[in-house]
This record gives C-alpha cells, structure tokens and sequence, in this order.
C-alpha cells in the first residue's frame, strides 16, 4: 500500500510521437513512450535532437513540479562538475491549458529485484554501497527520500543505481510525504513518521528483506497484529535468510536507527559486505572481479544522472 497526500489524475495518456515546445525556453521534445503514470504526473521517453536519451515529466501542479525540480537542482549544486541531473524547466501549452514539465536524461535499468532476480544476489554488495552513496548525497543537501522501494531504486549496467521518482522527498525535519507501508517505520512501531537519514536507513533494510526474502516479508504482514510490528520480528527473517545473516549487525542498526550519519551507514555497509563475500560453500563463492568491482565503486563516484522519474 503506498500513501502519500496527492489525488490521482485524469488525464490520459498522450499518443507517441506528440511533441513539445517549451513556452519559454522552445526546446522542442518528441514523446516517444508513456514510462509512468501516477498521482502528481506522467513521465515519457522523449527524444530532442534526434536523440532518444530523456525522460520528460509532465506535471499537474506548478508548485509540487517545481517542488522536485528544485530537489534535482540542489542536487546538480552539490554535484558540481558532473553531468547535470536537470535538463530543462519549462511549460507547455496542451488543448489550450498551461502545463509545467521538467527534463532529465534517460539512462535505462531495472528495479532493484527484478536485477537481483536475474543477475544473482552477489550484486547486493555494489548496489548497497551505491545506494547509500545516492542517499548521503541527498540527506547533505537537505532531502530526505522517503519513499524508498524496489520499483524506486533503478539498476543499470555494472549494478549502477539511481533513485526514482523524487515525487515523495520531503525536506529534513518536515513530515514524510508520501511512502508505502511495507516500508515505513511507522507502520513496524520503529519511530515517527518525520524525514530524517534513518527514515530512509530503515527503508533500505526493508528493501533488502523484500528482494531476498519477499515471500516471508508479506507472510509476516499479514499474520502479525499492528502491536505486534516491531523491528524484533523483522530480525528473525534476517537471522534466518543465509544472504541477509552476514548483514545482520548492518540491518539491525537500520531498522533501529543506530547509524550517526548516512555516511557512517555506508561505511559500515562495506565492513558488512567484506563478511557476507565469504563463501559457505563452493557453489556460493563471490566472484573475484565482483570483489575488484566493489572497490571501484567506493574509489570512484558513479553518480551518472538520473533517469526515470514517475510517481
């Protein structure tokens, strides 16, 4: 279930091949494709220059699009010297009614799971450091993202990841805006339901127990009673689940917001990892150059821009 404070829309889906020009600043965009559609705006693969290589959000509301384009802005600020999250900010006139769009680049992937699910659980390592890399950026400048989930944590080539849908960031110490309950603190009795790093620590325990052991997680859902959710109860599904034990010092801490920073969070998943890549069994061995990979990923910055935002 997923909550949040917007109503749905009803406007339908514009035909492939419709194009855009900004009122203001005449960049001219060919949607290509619907990539998303929810309650605050749709989101499209979009091509400008002959290149297919944007995703361009329409929005409902002036205020709420400009809301996630200043997000994405402070994020450029924070970034400074790499390639921009934002493209452009304009409006557009559509059957006669101004709408406000903004631009990002396209970069394509697949949602957490579903890249566990196909290329092995081995990639756990790298994306959670990736992940919480993506978060410390945000939580610096100010965000907290709040509706961390598999469908909102997108994974390319190499198991780089960005962040989707910045629809539900809420700023530091204002109330979280829009999340799903599976993976609110809130709804487990494991604190309030203002936006702080350990908001979105505890989600990120959530999302490792939802892709490794999703059948269990909603089986848990299901049969305990609302005064019964505790973070306790999550911990016997990690203590229990051969891939998640390893992480069990790093999930505990999440799921009871012991980390000092998200920073401290990232470097205490790396110590985590170092023991969960120890084999078992012959059959369960960590690949060398995903060993090799993860130190890559914690020497160099892999921030490459977003991407596939929809709410």
């Amino acid at each position: 279930m997923r909550c949040g404070v917007t109503t749905s829309s009803d406007r339908q889906p514009l035909p492939r091949g419709t194009e855009i020009r900004g009122k203001w600043n005449g960049r001219l965009y060919r949607l290509e494709r619907l990539l998303g559609l929810g309650s605050n705006g749709q989101v499209y693969l979009a091509s400008s220059d002959n290149r297919i290589n944007y995703a361009v959000k329409l929005g409902l509301e002036t205020a709420e699009l400009q809301g996630e384009a200043n997000i994405l802005a402070s994020l450029d600020q924070s970034e400074k010297g790499r390639q921009s999250f934002l493209v452009d900010v304009d409006d557009v006139v559509l059957e006669g009614k101004t709408v406000p769009f903004y631009v990002m680049r396209y970069v394509p992937g697949s949602p957490v799971k579903d890249y566990l699910r196909q290329n092995g659980t081995h990639w756990l390592g790298v994306i959670g450091y990736r992940l919480l890399e993506r978060l410390t950026q945000l939580h610096d400048a100010g965000w907290v993202f709040g509706d961390i989930k598999s469908d909102n944590v997108l994974v390319g080539e190499y198991g780089r990841v960005e962040l989707v849908d910045y629809g539900g960031a809420s700023a530091i110490g204002r109330s979280v805006r829009q999340f799903t309950e599976i993976y609110d603190r809130g709804y487990w009795s494991a604190g309030s339901r203002t936006a702080d790093p350990a908001y979105d620590h505890f989600a990120v325990a959530l999302l490792w127990l939802h892709a490794l052991d999703g059948k269990r997680l909603i089986q848990l859902t299901r049969t305990l009673l609302p005064q019964n959710r505790h973070p306790r109860e999550l911990m016997k599904l990690v203590r229990s689940h051969s891939r998640l034990l390893p992480l069990e010092a790093w999930m505990e801490k999440a799921l009871t917001g012991q980390f000092e920073s998200t920073k401290d969070a990232s470097r205490q998943w790396r110590e985590s990892v170092r023991i969960s890549q120890k084999p078992k069994t012959e059959g369960d061995r960590v690949p060398g150059w995903m060993v090799g990979l993860l130190g890559v990923a914690i020497a160099i910055s892999t921030s490459v821009a977003a991407i596939w935002l929809f709410d």
